[in-house]
């Protein structure tokens, strides 16, 4: 009986590479020759004519399963949607601009046929890429493996990769509304190994992830995983005070001693006021941004909802026939 793989690609206004992607995914599938397999495209809400090319492909193709969902809700959702509804042994995540290569894919099987359950796929380069992004986001990694205690992140591995189906399972009861997948997935744990590959540049279309949506997901994956910024906020608290009370301290020596290089005014006061003010302002803000989680975790809404789920892939059916 064979096993079935089930690839995930969450798809956002993506009509130029679409095709692209299930031409080349379907070629890598189909040297597998001992794994059924599944296609699990993503729609996140797209306004161009992803959704048409997709219903083509439904047409002629009886792997492909589709869910769409009512609106855009983000990335990290259209992961879940599409881990949600994979009926594959072996789930497969990629993106679906092809810079994440299929060709390794048959490496991916190889180590889950060893005993992984979670196989990586790192990249050796990044092309298509600012030094400024390569730059902040290998920042993030060294802050975020620091702050993280026990849940420790590979430094550039993405989305992609391979989880078995005791991986993915335990993966779905994880229903936070804040999600941050590439941290929950090493927080889920199981025997885990990587693959390097080189990362190519988009085919086509243009990428989703601007620096504004980076530095969002970056606070998003500090305050899912960590209270360090709070305890952050604390040690500047400390030091701060420690530093104004040793100036105050300066300064009443300086008055007693009737030094003439005590300047008088308000500068130095409006200085120290903005400045307290400013990290008083900072910290709320992170209080903030965990009260918000709190908030929204409480209302404890579903995680999408579904406009359309099409799929005429049939798991009893390919395993029935494959007795």
């Amino acid at each position: 009986m064979k096993q079935i793989i089930s690839v995930v690609a969450p798809a956002y206004n993506e009509e130029d590479v679409v095709e692209k992607f299930y031409y080349k995914i379907t070629s890598t599938l189909l040297q597998i020759t001992n794994y059924d397999y599944e296609i699990c495209i993503v729609n996140d809400g797209s306004t161009d004519k992803t959704v048409d090319i997709c219903h083509e492909l439904l047409v002629k193709d009886d792997h492909i399963s589709f869910v769409s969902l009512s609106r855009n809700y983000g990335h990290e959702i259209a992961v879940a949607a599409g881990m949600d509804h994979a009926k594959g042994d072996v789930v497969i995540l990629m993106d679906i601009d092809l810079q994440d290569t299929p060709d390794i894919i048959p490496q991916m099987i190889f180590k889950y046929e060893e005993g992984y359950d979670v196989v990586n796929a790192k990249r050796k380069s990044r092309d298509g890429e600012t030094w400024l992004k390569k730059f902040t986001a290998e920042m993030f990694y060294k802050v975020f493996s620091a702050s993280s205690g026990k849940v420790k992140m590979l430094r550039n591995v993405g989305n992609y990769r391979l989880i078995s189906r005791r991986a993915v399972d335990a993966f779905k009861e994880l229903r936070e509304t804040h999600r941050f997948a590439r941290g929950l997935f090493c927080w889920v744990g199981f025997p885990t190994t990587e693959i390097e590959f080189e990362r190519e540049a988009r085919i086509a279309g243009k990428t989703k992830y601007n620096y504004k949506t980076m530095i969002n997901y970056a606070i998003e994956g500090l305050t899912s995983f960590t209270t360090a910024p709070l305890r952050w906020a604390t040690y500047i608290g400390v030091i701060t005070a420690i530093l104004a009370v040793l100036y105050m301290i300066y300064v009443f020596y300086m008055a007693i001693t009737g030094n003439p290089s005590l300047q008088k005014g308000w500068s130095s006061m409006m200085i120290i006021i903005l400045l307290f003010g400013s990290l008083q302002m900072i910290f709320l803000g992170i209080m903030g941004e965990y009260l918000g989680r709190i908030f929204d975790e409480t209302k404890n809404r579903p995680l999408y909802f579904i406009q359309e789920y099409t799929t005429k892939f049939d798991k009893k059916k390919i395993k029935k026939e494959n007795n």
